[in-house]
């Protein structure tokens, strides 16, 4: 069953952001976190940035210092080999290095559809474990807070941490809640029976099984256990990885969850294309898949999702209901920050015709 787009909007280029500092440039705002705020659309953006110097034989490696704030790495290029656009791997020991690094911005969008506002940097590396940077959030209302889940990358790899807030003014960090490798938390916007409850993506390193999306649930939203994985992966459009999108929303059938996917790289260099899906879960069980399209119902299309830092990216994080409709907001090629519109019912129609 098809899903049409009622509405694409380019919200954001890396042009319409300035750096963090005259001696960077902003290469990507993408993947936000997104909630409704006293009646507006926020989004907290992830900011992508990199030196603009550049040395002949050398890469420059940014990160974040807890006593000298952003700093550069100049390595040899005979060190190094370009692994795709955002990695770069040491040859003495083979571990890698992100060529950028991210921090978070505080964009208002009215009714969702348009840019008013963009803050100044926001929300900063601190710790060790953000060294390297914090990524791609997700945003879910709990009670009188705001949650934000974010990746906190670093040497000791990524690692999926959170925060909250009751004004996007100030956040207050909790601190790690699923250990390296482990990315795309999203929270359930409310306790299912005893337990709060969130999708998770471990990063398998050792290919016993194709990529998968797990479920975990939680007594305070700090400690997590009783993980499974979900039936969500089989066909070749998440053949590379699969994982968390937008935070769920609540509907009538149960849970809609939109996902995101990755096709296996076909080469060397290529990291894949991106796609929107779509799931259901049961309203008391959300551990039972209901339904399930086996096709995505957003892909890289236009000009600005096909070609960018990553080609043929369309990546959803963030999702709001506006009146029939569903604003679904996603990164496009690791560059820009776009927002599509779709009708409710005809997600809803189209998972329920691909029984779990």
């Amino acid at each position: 069953m098809m899903v049409r787009r009622l509405l694409t909007k380019l919200l954001l280029r890396p042009e319409d952001v300035s750096p963090s500092r005259d001696d960077f440039e902003v290469v990507g705002v993408f993947n936000p976190g997104v909630a409704r705020v006293d009646g507006e659309v926020v989004l907290l953006v992830r900011v992508v940035e990199r030196p603009v110097e550049r040395r002949p034989g050398f890469t420059g490696l940014p990160r974040w210092d807890a006593s000298g704030g952003l700093i550069v790495d100049w390595i040899p290029d005979q060190q190094l080999d370009a692994i795709d656009a955002r990695v770069v791997k040491r040859r003495d020991d083979g571990l890698v290095r992100l060529t950028f690094t991210s921090h978070l911005r505080l964009v208002r969008c009215g009714d969702g559809r348009a840019v008013r506002e963009v803050s100044g940097p926001l929300f900063l590396p601190e710790a060790e474990s953000e060294e390297y940077g914090v990524e791609d959030p997700r945003i879910t209302p709990l009670g009188d807070r705001f949650y934000v889940t974010y990746v906190a990358v670093s040497r000791h790899g990524p690692a999926t941490a959170l925060a909250s807030t009751t004004d996007f003014r100030t956040f207050e960090r909790h601190g790690i809640i699923f250990c390296p490798e482990n990315k795309d938390v999203v929270l359930f916007p409310e306790p299912i029976g005893d337990s709060y409850w969130a999708l998770h993506r471990p990063v398998c390193g050792t290919p016993f099984t194709r990529p998968e999306m797990w479920i975990a649930r939680s007594p305070d939203v700090m400690h997590w256990g009783g993980h499974l994985p979900l039936a969500v992966s089989g066909e070749e459009w998440r053949s590379g990885r699969v994982g968390g999108g937008a935070p769920p929303i609540r509907v009538p059938e149960g849970w809609l969850v939109i996902y995101h996917g990755n096709r296996q790289p076909a080469r060397p260099g290529d990291v894949g294309a991106y796609y929107g899906g779509a799931l259901l879960l049961d309203s008391n069980d959300p551990t039972r898949v209901m339904g399930r399209m086996a096709e995505p119902f957003l892909t890289p299309e236009l000009d600005f999702e096909v070609a960018g830092f990553v080609p043929n990216v369309v990546f959803p994080t963030g999702i709001v209901r506006d009146g029939e409709s569903l604003l679904v907001y996603y990164g496009a090629a690791d560059a820009c920050t776009a927002v599509a519109e779709f009708s409710e019912r005809e997600l809803l129609d189209a998972v329920a015709a691909c029984p779990g």
